[in-house]
């Protein structure tokens, strides 16, 4: 909905945008593919024709979240328009294609460790001659990496948002479980590697917490453009899914067996965090991008040059003394009293048949 409500024509949004905000209908994303490293957006490169007043589609793309509800009437396609555009960051578009259009084949939907996630599914779609009239681009041609880019900044903030919501749901469970299973002669609640693993699970959420909410304030007053808006969107989407992964394990291994299965949403909770961990790019890729910015930002900090100190490296230096010195003569004696000491010493404690 964001996408169209901020790079939609008004056409685009009354015809699409209206029906989502009023529920009537769903959209799905259609980025990534399978033939193509898709963290790095300029690697995409679903073939996008033109041929009279229409784009024709050509290829394939998977893990298209939602596209297999019967809900879903309209999709976002990232795909080439300009292969050869010297700029790879102008070569993509984006086009918003109905689901219903000829040629659009569903090719099967996509399990997460066994779950398909029905009724919406993750898809993989063959496009085969997919034609749409040139009035579906957004925003226009060779936008579809920035798109992209502004696009996803919020999609990644919602994800944690929702992803720290289940952490809480997974502390929850732990507690109780803990509080309410007797092994070995007292209650799990008792044992100090459960209270120490609570405590840390609760230090987590809130740590997640105030940086999401940190996040959010910035993109609401510097923008998504902003050089620490994008650190800090990096940092909570690479921080807060695998943590939620690792507390959501701690629940699921104090729950013992029961965890595991569907009788608790923890195994669901997992999943979700561990997938989470590569949608919207994996990350290794949000760590690098936090890297570099910290690193730019670290260039112009006043602290750069504070605290280094380098003595003088010339005849000037100050010095302790040249091997080739003498000690002086209190000096010496007082090492030949200690070193006597020493050899008294040790004399007595491991060679007591000496006689020393």
């Amino acid at each position: 909905m964001e996408t169209i409500a901020r790079f939609g024509t008004a056409e685009q949004k009354e015809r699409w945008l209206v029906p989502l905000l009023e529920g009537k209908i769903r959209s799905c994303f259609a980025m990534t593919e399978p033939d193509v490293a898709s963290s790095d957006a300029t690697n995409v490169s679903i073939d996008i024709q033109k041929e009279g007043g229409d784009y024709v589609i050509n290829g394939r793309k998977w893990w298209c979240t939602g596209a297999g509800s019967l809900h879903t009437k309209i999709m976002i396609l990232m795909g080439k328009t300009d292969p050869m555009n010297p700029n790879i960051h102008k070569q993509q578009s984006m086009l918003l294609v109905p689901m219903d259009t000829p040629g659009i084949r569903l090719v099967r939907p996509l399990t997460v460790f066994g779950d398909d996630d029905a009724p919406k599914g993750h898809l993989e779609i063959a496009f085969e001659n997919v034609r749409v009239p040139q009035t579906s681009i957004l925003w226009g041609e060779g936008k579809g990496f920035e798109i992209a880019q502004r696009r996803l900044g919020p999609g990644r903030i919602h994800h944690c948002m929702r992803a720290i919501g289940q952490a809480e749901r997974a502390l929850s469970l732990m507690c109780a479980r803990a509080e309410s299973r007797v092994a070995f002669g007292k209650p799990l609640a008792k044992r100090d590697s459960v209270l120490d693993t609570i405590a840390r699970c609760r230090a987590d959420i809130d740590g997640m917490r105030h940086l999401v909410r940190q996040a959010a304030q910035l993109m609401d007053t510097k923008g998504n453009t902003d050089h620490q808006t994008r650190q800090l969107l990096s940092i909570v989407k690479a921080l807060v899914p695998v943590t939620v992964q690792q507390i959501a394990d701690h629940a699921m291994q104090i729950h013992g067996a029961a965890g595991l299965c569907s009788d608790t949403p923890l195994a669901t909770i997992f999943t979700s965090a561990r997938l989470l961990r590569l949608a919207d790019g994996p990350d290794e890729v949000h760590w690098r991008k936090a890297g570099q910015l910290e690193l730019q930002y670290q260039r112009e900090s006043r602290l750069r040059d504070l605290g280094l100190y380098t003595p003088a490296r010339d005849a000037t230096e100050p010095f302790f003394r040249y091997t080739t010195d003498s000690i002086s003569v209190d000096s010496a004696a007082a090492i030949a009293q200690f070193e006597d000491l020493m050899g008294t010493s040790a004399c007595r404690q491991y060679k007591p048949s000496t006689g020393c």
